[in-house]
């Protein structure tokens, strides 16, 4: 089993960062451009949304991801320092009334590019798997 780790502060333009991970992981794992492609939107759409409401866009509160490779499975965990949220009622994006909303969609992206989504520690961890081969 190999794993990584990278932790940045609360900021939205460490989001370059996160790409540079999984761009790195891409090479290093050989990951397909599908899968990739996949990956770069669900976990930079959680790391985005662990700065802005897990952090709550505190630049002093870190946003951890963590990859984990075994075999045939990829997953990522993004760790914020904030206090969860209620993952079990989110309203549903594509319905009439959300559909012009500008925010929203994060957690419903992450869903569908994602084999499974997981969310731990009352919502301070999100889990990402990806099956690869």
């Amino acid at each position: 089993m190999k794993s990584i780790r990278i932790e940045i502060p609360s900021i939205s333009d460490n989001i370059r960062m996160i790409e540079s991970f999984i761009d790195n992981a891409k090479e290093k794992y050989q990951l397909n451009d599908d899968i990739y492609g996949n990956i770069m939107i669900a976990v930079t759409e959680a790391v985005n949304n662990a700065i802005k409401h897990g952090n709550a866009g505190d630049s002093s509160k870190n946003v951890s991801l963590s990859l984990l490779l075994d075999e045939n499975l990829i997953k990522f965990f993004v760790e914020d320092e904030g206090a969860g949220f209620d993952y079990k009622n989110l309203p549903d994006p594509t319905t009439p009334e959300n559909l012009e909303k500008p925010s929203g969609r994060g957690i419903f992206l992450m869903k569908h590019l994602s084999d499974e989504v997981e969310f731990l520690q009352g919502g301070r961890v999100v889990e990402l798997r990806f099956y690869i081969n």
